[in-house]
């Protein structure tokens, strides 16, 4: 008998080491541990046995002979109370094994074998069998002994695979992390390698900012909020710790921080059963793929953001070269408004300029909201805003200050400075709230820095062009302006009228009123001419009290209107009264008129409007030749 028992002990000595071979070779095999309660329960020496682990988080022994279905039966779990009274001197082991190896103690009851084995000083393996009824205790130790040995074999090769697994995961995804800046990507392989060491669990990536990420990724919206019930994701976001939360009575929420170099990006949400819990070893690995996804984010914001200041720097620089290359005052408006739509994917852009008190005048090329009376009410509430923060001004959402602002509600309103003085402001609108971000209201705000010199230059050059061809006293065009244009008018175009304007008795009123109040009706006449004629007409000083007036591309019907008109209201405005005399000549292609013709022309019908009773216009076309 004894030398039967010695070669079962043998026998199972030699089957155990196959499958830890077997093992050895082929890495984690659940199978395993069923094969090794197998093996024993086919030797003579027990009759029946069962096998359970040890399940911390619930302090528990589970069947691993049908581990899914213990889960879930109750009567498949024996908590570990209920088995500290069949152990001999079970409180010795409450402080006694602090090494590294297993130790187990067991008892018998009626032929029954209650076996527990320790790791650390743990709890890790229950042992129930029916022993045989010939077994000799000494040979049952020995047996027991090489069943802890392949047990204590077995575990530390599961425990040291299932980190090399896992953190060769880890490395999958840290190499994925560092050889792509596709953040979509990076967040997939974390998902995909929890899925893949945690099977059963359920994972959500709850992010702080708005990210363009795939909508196959379990994402939610992540906002912090003082008041929230949610306080385990809100220490979690706060402290850049793990936290856990109870749902219910069946699960509860592991909280692991999005933590990058620079700030924490969002929270790994994990849901767990209430009967698992993770290790420490277990929580540093999703600590780990936390912290990966958390530099994964920041990579893609710094990315995001590196390229959009190169592209702002891009546009500055294109700004500013443009700018200097002596554009007219409305090209560089046009210009600049297109830039900013373009930029920040504004509605409407507009550039004002401040005059005396509470004036203001809408720069040409801004966008025809602004000469309305909508567009004037914006730029009296961005004018009231300014003077009031003394700054630029971003507002999200007019909407929320006051009903009146049905039409537009974001708002950016920058002044235009130049030498501590505020020459104006520019204004864009937007009809949606919050469309315009912080880094666009910083763009628009170096982009109308830069911008500012050349508008205050290209004014200032006008003016000065302005000043060259312009008469000092009426503020009408000078001969030489005038000349120039008919030139060119008689070789571009198909026709125009030349008016000839000279004021009545003009000697007396300067002997009755004094030469100050000649020139004042010199500026109320000329004051008239401007107001009666269209912006491509041209008034000039002719010489001392004779003004002219030049129609590009005017009939004669038309010249004929202008003529009386600026005789009547000249009548009428002036004070003291003067009148006034016109002499109206045209051309067109049939006539061939040269310059001197039409100048001749309209002299001799000035000569005899003045002979023939004055305050009159008379049309070269009409005269008896």
């Amino acid at each position: 008998m004894q030398k039967e028992q010695q070669f079962v002990l043998e026998d199972i000595k030699s089957k155990i080491f196959d499958e830890l071979l077997t093992f050895e070779k082929k890495g984690l095999n659940q199978n395993i541990l069923t094969k090794f309660s197998k093996i024993f329960s086919d030797s003579y020496l027990f009759d029946e046995l069962i096998l359970y682990t040890y399940k911390k988080e619930s302090a528990e022994f589970t069947n691993i002979l049908s581990f899914e279905q213990a889960l879930s039966e109750k009567e498949d779990l024996i908590p570990f109370k209920k088995i500290i009274p069949l152990i001999k001197g079970a409180e010795q082991y409450k402080d006694k094994w602090n090494g590294y190896s297993f130790s187990l103690d067991y008892t018998i009851i009626s032929d029954s074998l209650h076996c527990v084995l320790f790791k650390d000083g743990a709890p890790s393996f229950y042992l129930k069998a029916k022993l045989s009824s010939f077994v000799e205790l000494n040979k049952l130790d020995e047996c027991l002994k090489v069943f802890s040995h392949a047990l204590m074999i077995y575990s530390s090769k599961r425990d040291s695979h299932i980190e090399e697994h896992k953190y060769k995961q880890l490395f999958r995804v840290t190499s994925k992390f560092h050889s792509s800046i596709n953040t979509d990507e990076v967040l997939k392989e974390i998902i995909n390698t929890l899925k893949e060491v945690y099977p059963n669990l359920s994972y959500y990536l709850l992010l702080s900012y708005d990210y363009d990420v795939s909508p196959t990724l379990p994402v939610k919206e992540f906002t912090y909020e003082d008041k929230s019930e949610n306080q385990a994701a809100n220490e979690a976001y706060l402290t850049g710790q793990i936290y856990y939360e109870i749902v219910d009575s069946k699960y509860y929420t592991l909280y692991a921080p999005l933590l990058g170099k620079q700030g924490i990006y969002g929270l790994l949400q994990v849901i767990l059963p209430k009967h698992m819990s993770l290790t420490d070893k277990e929580n540093e690995f999703i600590e780990l793929l936390a912290k990966t996804a958390g530099n994964a984010l920041e990579n893609a914001q710094l990315y995001d953001r590196s390229r959009k200041l190169i592209s702002d720097l891009q546009l500055i620089n294109e700004t500013s070269h443009r700018l200097n290359s002596n554009l007219r005052l409305n090209e560089i408006i046009t210009f600049m408004c297109h830039q900013i739509i373009y930029s920040i994917e504004a509605q409407e852009v507009g550039f004002v300029v401040f005059n005396n008190d509470d004036h203001f005048e809408v720069l040409p090329g801004s966008t025809d909201i602004f000469s309305t009376p909508i567009g004037e009410f914006y730029i009296r509430y961005s004018m009231r805003k300014l003077e009031l923060e003394g700054d630029a001004v971003l507002i999200g959402d007019l909407g929320l200050e006051s009903d009146n602002f049905s039409r537009y509600k974001s708002l950016i309103a920058v002044p235009m400075n130049q030498a501590n003085d505020i020459k104006g402001m520019a204004i864009v609108l937007h009809e949606n709230p919050y469309v315009f971000s912080f880094e666009a209201f910083k763009l628009i705000q170096a982009l109308i820095h830069h911008s500012t010199l050349a508008f205050t230059n290209a004014m200032l050059r006008e003016e000065l062009e302005l000043l060259v061809v312009t008469d000092h006293l009426t503020k009408l065009y000078s001969r030489s302006y005038l000349d120039e244009k008919i030139q060119r008018s008689l070789k571009n175009d198909f026709g125009g009228t030349f008016i000839i304007v000279d004021i009545d008795n003009f000697k007396k009123v300067n002997d009755t009123y004094g030469h100050q109040v000649g020139d004042e009706i010199l500026i109320q006449v000329s004051n008239i001419i401007r107001q009666s004629i269209r912006d491509c007409d041209i008034g000039a000083r002719w010489g001392g009290e004779e003004l002219a007036v030049y129609l590009p591309r005017a009939s004669t019907e038309i010249g004929k209107i202008v003529a009386e008109r600026l005789v009547q209201k000249v009548y009428e405005e002036t004070s003291p009264k003067v009148s006034i005399s016109c002499g109206v000549s045209s051309w067109y292609q049939d006539n061939s008129l040269n310059y001197k013709q039409l100048f001749n022309q309209a002299d001799e019908a000035l000569y005899i409007a003045k002979n023939t009773g004055k305050n009159k216009a008379v049309f070269y076309d009409n005269i008896d030749k």
